[in-house]
């Protein structure tokens, strides 16, 4: 049988925050459950989940979105990890990420947090940072703005446009990341756009 993968899309709840800069890993979940033609129901572990095939014969994938708020997504993930049986290099956090511009995908596995609150309390319940990260540009605030509120805001008009892109090659990541491995992920998507 297939390795079962557990990929995570960070988020805040609530309608408040749905289609803001924060919650575009939850937004990318959203897109993958879609090509698959599958919804999100309640798990206990405190979370909404879809379980799916990467394809046919292919591996098998749990989407999961935390009901929490994102820098307390930590116990929802060891908990969806644990009932899975999926330990930490079969788990896929995909995330907001200040750090890279808007429109940009990076891919990484292990290493710090970088300051993201979320994956540093997944590192902290799963008792291991070597998980992989599909990190989504979203850029930098213009001028003062602090980032806090940045994140919190939601997608300008211009970003909206290029949105349904931005999120379509975030889940063809994830799946290539699934599929072919972080090397050959990286390698596709790290490239600048054609």
């Amino acid at each position: 049988m297939a390795q079962a993968w557990l990929i995570v899309g960070l988020g805040n709840p609530g309608p408040r925050y749905e289609l803001t800069r924060h919650n575009v890993g939850q937004l990318v979940l959203d897109e993958l459950a879609a090509r698959r033609g599958e919804s999100f129901r309640a798990h206990k572990a405190n979370a909404r989940v879809a379980e799916t095939w990467l394809r046919p014969g292919g591996a098998k994938l749990i989407l999961a979105k935390p009901n929490t708020f994102m820098n307390v997504s930590g116990g929802p993930v060891a908990g969806l990890a644990k009932f899975y049986g999926v330990e930490p290099e079969h788990v896929v956090v995909v995330h907001d990420e200040l750090d890279i511009p808007f429109d940009s995908i990076k891919l990484k596995t292990g290493g710090g947090h970088g300051g993201h609150n979320g994956v540093r309390d997944i590192a902290k319940a799963l008792d291991s940072g070597d998980f992989a990260r599909v990190r989504v540009g979203i850029g930098r605030p213009p001028g003062r703005q602090d980032p806090a509120d940045w994140v919190l805001d939601p997608f300008g008009a211009a970003e909206r446009k290029n949105l349904p892109i931005l999120l379509g090659d975030a889940a063809d990541a994830v799946e290539q990341l699934v599929d072919e491995g972080l090397l050959a992920a990286q390698q596709k998507h790290h490239s600048p756009r054609a």
